[in-house]
């Protein structure tokens, strides 16, 4: 993937983390999804995101594509929304999309696919269609029933049942969806060193007394765990390898640090746009939220880092409409004037921006998906000796945020809020 393309969509995934508010009780996103297809729109042209109470998750990476698709046929004032958005002039925006996505394809443990359902008797604009990336292609009949079985169908299928239903609205009369343009991510990871099941109670921290899906395992490389510092203080990074191209990494801050500063610090930390500190370089005592290293005292010369985390499920809903103007969608929906001449000839308005998520972290590994969806509309024997040796400790036992980090280009795929982890029968 071109490293700009990489950066426009971290700098989403980014914005979003930022307005995730900071009593969320679970939040998952990944701009990747997204921006492809904002960026096809655009080319012919600091809300606060809410959480639900049982935690949400959302993907730039799964909206950052279709972004782009509509910023390439977009016009006007809608057409440099877009571009802001997307972080990337318009002319560039369908490149950057296809750049983006067949990235996607190429990265071991993830599934990407693009859809579009157009109702028929809708032109296209040849100019426009030429540029969109392999994928679905469809007609929309007009009968709710028969639309709604067909995309919901394509999510399901481009999932593996994770995600059941197209997230569109399908309204009918002056407000019918002319055009559907969709994308779906499914990420699949197991853990190199899987974790050991610990079922307990939880014994301080917002989780005391609650029986909780503990994970634990240990390690001999203290550098798994690092230190960055940002405008939510120090966040201690935890960085889990997955058996394929995708790591997943832990960020815990301080009790009071607002969510949205520490994604931020975390996203900055494991792109390399601020330094960080890796374990074996820490002083002894508590280097970090969470964090305890000390040299005591070992039968063996090796550094060990023991890890104790928790399992969790999450899944939510969005709405990109209420939060507009992140996504560049505020003009677009005006409904009074068409916003897309690169896309046809009649005049379309945004009339449905939705996307399903989902995410799982477990001890063999680690599981998401997303489907997004953009509706047009008219208008991863013991030596005798004793030595000196350092031990670590870290401890994610109240909310924290995590990461899914593509190894190689650092894009983030994925990203979120652990609130409310999973619970287990005591």
């Amino acid at each position: 993937m071109d490293n700009s393309t990489v950066r426009a969509v971290n700098r989403l995934t980014t914005r979003w983390a930022a307005q995730v508010p900071a009593g969320d009780a679970g939040t998952v996103f990944t701009a990747a999804g997204v921006w492809p297809l904002l960026a096809l729109l655009a080319d012919g042209s600091g809300e606060q995101v809410p959480a639900g109470d049982a935690g949400t998750v959302f993907t730039a990476a799964g909206v950052w594509p279709l972004l782009a698709l509509l910023a390439d046929g977009s016009g006007g004032p809608a057409r440099a929304e877009l571009a802001e958005a997307l972080g990337i002039p318009a002319e560039a925006a369908a490149e950057g999309a296809r750049d983006l996505l067949a990235g996607l394809a190429g990265v071991r443990g993830l599934e990407a696919a693009t859809g579009l359902w157009t109702k028929a008797g809708l032109p296209l604009r040849e100019s426009w269609s030429a540029k969109l990336p392999a994928g679905a292609r469809g007609l929309l009949t007009g009968d709710e029933d028969t639309d709604r079985k067909t995309l919901d169908g394509w999510a399901s299928d481009r999932t593996g049942g994770l995600i059941d239903r197209m997230p569109v609205a399908l309204p009918q009369g002056a407000e019918e969806v002319k055009l559907v343009l969709a994308s779906a991510l499914v990420l699949r990871l197991r853990w190199e060193e899987p974790f050991r099941e610990v079922p307990g109670r939880a014994g301080q921290g917002p989780w005391s007394g609650r029986n909780l899906g503990r994970l634990s395992r240990t390690t001999a490389s203290l550098d798994e765990v690092r230190v960055a510092q940002g405008t939510a203080g120090a966040v201690t990074v935890l960085e889990l390898a997955g058996t394929e191209d995708v790591d997943v990494h832990l960020l815990l801050g301080g009790p009071a640090a607002p969510a949205g500063g520490v994604l931020g610090t975390g996203i900055a930390a494991v792109t390399g746009t601020v330094p960080s500190v890796t374990g074996s370089s820490l002083p002894d005592g508590d280097p970090g939220p969470g964090l305890t290293i000390r040299t005591e005292d070992s039968f063996r010369p090796q550094p060990l880092l023991r890890i104790d985390t928790v399992a969790f499920s999450l899944r939510a809903e969005h709405d990109l409409l209420d939060h507009a103007p992140l996504f560049g969608l505020g003009t677009a929906g005006d409904a009074d004037y068409g916003h897309f001449p690169g896309i046809s000839p009649q005049p379309l308005a945004i009339g449905s921006a939705q996307q399903s998520v989902l995410a799982r972290f477990h001890a063999a590994g680690f599981e998401a998906a997303a489907v997004t969806a953009i509706g047009p509309r008219a208008g991863g024997a013991a030596p005798r000796t004793k030595y000196r040796a350092r031990r670590a400790e870290v401890r994610f036992d109240r909310p924290f945020g995590f990461l899914a980090v593509h190894r190689s280009s650092r894009l983030v795929l994925a990203a979120g809020w652990v609130a409310e982890p999973d619970t287990v029968a005591g």
